[in-house]
């Protein structure tokens, strides 16, 4: 299982926000660029960007800092936030991102998703934001009246990499991640999906851990790394370590 540290970028600066809310942001480094070379030397193997002044605006925003962390670290970035056409896609895979994450144009435009992975087999995730278990949209402005598995049963046969599950009412709140609803999302789904929203402690890690057989293939971890809850050579020992055995 692959653990992903979450790098935000609201105005060129590394933030967490308290359950998506713009005007609830804690500012962890002005330097995007040393967040990333910390993280990488740190052990991790990917890092997860989201551009969230791109994800309101509807176009990127914090290109700079997404370019500076391209330009600092050696290991694979997956990218969202902002990425609305074929045209951006190509644009960041151009630059350098590993993968893209597509969230809003999921619900609102499917047809583009299944274009994007015909056109950039491997590179194209899908970002399904859920609150209460309707997906959300627009930096998580609005809400729809579509279920999280419905949206995801969409993708399945189209060659999406991943589904990213960000549980809404968990995320930088360090409540505990939504194990039960992202399991089940992941049991219902032949594509991987990883895990986000609430990871608070290592109790968290091991949960998932334990529903790795399910299709849960990375877990996103933002605030618990920042602020020393979670120690990262543990984690990686952790998630690195062969898929835990059912007791029955």
């Amino acid at each position: 299982m692959i653990i992903y540290p979450a790098i935000d970028l609201k105005d060129g600066a590394c933030v967490r926000l308290l359950r998506g809310e713009m005007s609830q942001a804690t500012v962890f480094n002005t330097d995007p660029g040393d967040q990333a070379r910390l993280f990488q030397s740190q052990g991790f193997e990917w890092l997860h960007l989201v551009d969230l002044n791109g994800a309101f605006e509807g176009k990127p925003v914090n290109g700079a800092a997404v370019e500076s962390i391209l330009k600092a670290v050696t290991i694979p970035v997956q990218l969202g936030g902002g990425i609305r056409d074929l045209k951006t896609i190509g644009m960041w895979l151009e630059k350098g991102v590993s993968r893209v994450i597509l969230g809003t144009v999921a619900l609102r435009d499917p047809d583009l998703v299944k274009a994007a992975c015909r056109e950039f087999p491997g590179k194209v995730a899908v970002g399904i934001d859920a609150r209460e278990g309707y997906v959300a949209v627009a930096g998580w402005a609005e809400t729809s009246d579509i279920k999280a598995l419905d949206l995801a049963l969409k993708f399945e046969d189209c060659g999406v990499a991943a589904i990213i599950y960000t549980d809404i009412n968990r995320d930088g709140a360090m409540g505990g991640v939504n194990v039960e609803s992202t399991s089940d999302l992941a049991f219902h789904l032949t594509t991987p999906v990883i895990a986000s929203g609430g990871v608070s402690s290592m109790e968290d890690l091991i949960a998932l851990k334990t529903e790795e057989d399910t299709g849960i293939e990375g877990v996103i971890c933002g605030r618990a790394l920042y602020d020393g809850r979670i120690d990262p050579k543990e984690a990686l020992a952790l998630l690195s370590a062969p898929a835990v055995e059912d007791a029955d």
